[in-house]
């Protein structure tokens, strides 16, 4: 554990059900963070979470968590449409931002923060954990270091009907509040648009991560008995072809996973439901001495891992690790291409894409 003077001082904006589930807790578990201060509109909600999480600090006005000169990043822990107009006040106090995704929900407004974000010199992060999961960390690490030209990758990404059986299990109880500030319109009303934002996200963003930017998309979508389908082929950067299913739910069991074929090895990754904090099981085979290699990955809390790497970006200046706002941007870019391409029917460059995803 580092001392007190190693730590980042970290405000949590927004004190809702990801919060609660996920950046509350890792920010007081992280070995470089300590939670300074929370905020949320409302106050029956900031008084039970401050009970149990201990902040030094507690607001319910956003500028005036900002205004606060002990305060050195933000988690920005809201609905998808408040993140780019939030992120723009953190950035423009001078704080460091770790986001959750998506990054925003439309391409202008990202592109008009990633401005305000380079203009700063400050970090921000988006929120894409499966970056830090032991198994898709090693996958990155064979990738680079073993397995040379890509051929193909392929991934996946199955939610399932059973879903909150599952996570109800494991989670602690969400305390609500009947004052929590709501989006104009609820986001799961078009659930075609809400499923791909919320899951579709992590998908692209692990394919960017594992193969390279993606150049094009052409996608094809099928609803039916309240099930949503994507089958979307994907042309990378290198001339890598790649291919990506998005099924919200299934019925079955919830699986992500990931196949990659390259000149020297292929990979083979199954990722785990990401709150049961298990490394994903991840195969390399390499040429070179014919072996699978396989990690344990003990330390599978992928939310923690990742805002320690946050921290340690500020506090050593250290190069950011996690998806930075570049990712953020061509993750949405690469969103409002597979929606074009559903509705033409055709490939779609993803420097096309303009509004919302």
């Amino acid at each position: 554990m580092g001392t007190e003077s190693s730590k980042l001082n970290i405000g949590v904006l927004g004190c809702g059900p990801i919060a609660q589930m996920a950046h509350l807790e890792v920010t007081r578990k992280a070995s470089n963070t300590r939670l300074h201060a929370i905020c949320d509109v409302s106050t029956d909600l900031t008084d039970r979470i401050s009970v149990i999480h201990q902040p030094d600090v507690i607001y319910h006005d956003f500028d005036r968590m900002l205004s606060d000169s002990n305060l050195e990043a933000v988690i920005i822990a809201t609905s998808d449409e408040f993140h780019v107009p939030l992120c723009m006040k953190a950035i423009e106090a001078g704080k460091h931002v770790l986001v959750e995704k998506p990054l925003g929900v439309t391409i202008e407004e990202c592109l008009d923060l990633q401005h305000k974000v380079r203009e700063a010199g400050l970090v921000l992060q988006v929120g894409h954990n499966r970056r830090f999961d032991p198994g898709v960390t090693h996958a990155r690490k064979f990738i680079d270091q073993e397995m040379g030209q890509i051929l193909a990758m392929k991934a996946w990404y199955y939610d399932s009907t059973e879903r909150y059986t599952m996570t109800d299990n494991v989670l602690p109880v969400v305390i609500r509040s009947e004052s929590s500030r709501q989006p104009s319109v609820d986001p799961k009303s078009d659930k075609r648009r809400y499923f791909m934002l919320a899951h579709g996200s992590h998908l692209v963003d692990l394919a960017r991560f594992l193969a390279g930017n993606i150049l094009r998309v052409r996608a094809r979508h099928l609803q039916r008995f309240e099930s949503y389908s994507w089958f979307i082929d994907t042309e990378f950067e290198d001339g890598t072809l790649g291919h990506l299913d998005l099924i919200i739910p299934i019925r079955g069991d919830y699986e992500e996973g990931f196949r990659i074929f390259g000149e020297n090895g292929s990979v083979h990754g199954r990722l785990h439901m990401p709150w049961y904090h298990k490394a994903g099981s991840v195969e390399c085979y390499s040429a070179k001495d014919g072996l699978f290699h396989r990690p344990l990955g003990a330390d599978g809390h992928s939310y923690r891992r990742q805002l320690e790497s946050f921290a340690d970006s500020i506090l050593n200046s250290r190069p950011l690790h996690g998806a930075g706002i570049e990712d953020g941007v061509e993750t949405v870019r690469a969103m409002g291409a597979i929606s074009r391409s559903v509705d033409s029917g055709d490939w779609v460059d993803l420097a096309s894409v303009e509004g919302t995803v």
